[in-house]
């Protein structure tokens, strides 16, 4: 039996990657096993840890290595200490395959332990392009990475061009949209939502606005005022807005710094602000949203999925392929007011698969299974 071990390090981490876990664990031929680190384990990130066990999984492993702050200075530092503590618990599950998300500093902290460990690799949504200290290290993680599951044909080309053997590449699609296909076919009640959170309820029969920012880690020092930029712009419409709190990427304390100052200013009328919310709910409200607005990922992938029009702030999305529900705006107020009102004019767009059609963690499962595993020692190939 073949042990994939996968590592979650946070609410985003694992929605991508829970269909794999999944399929993984529904598989006979396959022993799933789970190491979860970085934001995982911390309750203001919402405790992934507890979610995950609910959710039926087993946690092999936890590793504690985030360090508070949230600057450059503390992602290098929790990459370290990730590096000094992953190793010693793949060298005690002994998997036959890591798998890894990404492109967050605890995946550089995985890729490296796993590697120096002659283990091997596997990596999912490679050869994207972005913006942010993002780019470099997804990069990274693929040339250090066996196997690859890249989400969308022009990432798997970019791969290939890398170096990358071809037989080991394979386009299998997102699988966050596999979550995300099957939760909009759930008959889920989420009117109960506004318990939580700080602010206004929010009619969700009428429509809203839904706003996910987070830090631009090459901006260090500017997400403060970024925040401002599409805070006000929101005043212009006169729709509620439900507003989350970013991830844990250095720059993501301004960003929460900027909404406190809003909310202490009484300036955040009809707005609600949440820590995280559950996928399965996220999903339902970019569904009903009017527009959602910011620059997180999931206005790129999901949102080219289920049609969501978007307004893409910024540089933290540059390069990424993406539909045509989705309109790019510099982090500029009245840019961004434009944008959203060109948005609620067109409405809904047509669904786009550009991302896959919500069979990705069957696919990779069948792959980890059937798969001969390569070379350890890597060369580069062209």
């Amino acid at each position: 039996m073949r042990k994939i071990c996968v590592v979650v390090g946070s609410r985003a981490n694992y929605s991508s990657i829970k269909s794999v876990m999944l399929s993984v664990k529904r598989r006979d031929d396959l022993k799933l096993q789970v190491i979860l680190t970085a934001s995982a384990l911390l309750d203001r990130y919402g405790m992934v840890a507890n979610l995950i066990k609910e959710d039926g999984f087993e946690v092999d492993a936890e590793v504690r290595m985030l360090l508070e702050g949230e600057s450059p200075l503390t992602m290098a530092q929790s990459t370290g200490i990730g590096l000094m503590n992953i190793p010693q618990e793949i060298e005690r599950l002994d998997p036959d395959v890591v798998f890894t998300v990404g492109d967050r500093f605890e995946t550089m902290s995985t890729t490296l332990a796993t590697t120096y460990m002659n283990k091997h690799l596997a990596h999912t949504m490679g050869g994207e392009v972005t913006g942010t200290i993002d780019e470099s290290i997804r990069h990274a993680i693929t040339k250090f990475a066996h196997i690859h599951f890249p989400a969308c044909e022009d990432a798997r080309q970019r791969i290939i061009k890398m170096g990358e053997l071809p037989e080991f590449v394979f386009n299998v699609g997102c699988p966050r949209i596999d979550l995300v296909r099957d939760y909009l076919e759930e008959e889920i009640d989420i009117s109960h939502i506004f318990e939580k959170g700080v602010g206004s309820e929010i009619d969700l029969n009428r429509p809203y606005l839904l706003v996910s920012q987070h830090p631009v880690t090459t901006e260090y020092g500017k997400a403060e005022k970024q925040i401002w930029q599409t805070l006000s712009a929101l005043t212009f419409f006169d729709l509620p807005a439900i507003v989350l709190w970013p991830n844990a990427d250095a720059g993501s304390e301004d960003i929460s710094k900027g909404i406190r100052k809003w909310r202490e200013r009484g300036l955040a009328k009809n707005m609600h602000f949440f820590k995280n919310l559950p996928i399965q709910v996220y999903v339902k409200l970019m569904k009903h949203a009017a527009c959602l607005i910011g620059n997180s990922s999931s206005g790129i992938r999901e949102g080219a999925f289920i049609g969501t029009p978007v307004v893409n702030i910024g540089s933290r999305q540059n390069g990424r392929m993406r539909g045509e529900n989705v309109l790019d705006v510099a982090t500029e107020k009245d840019e961004i007011v434009e944008a959203v009102d060109r948005q609620l004019e067109a409405g809904c767009y047509k669904p786009s698969e550009i991302y896959g059609g919500g069979n990705a963690g069957e696919k990779i499962a069948s792959i980890l299974s059937d798969l001969t595993l390569p070379p350890l020692q890597k060369r580069i190939c062209y």
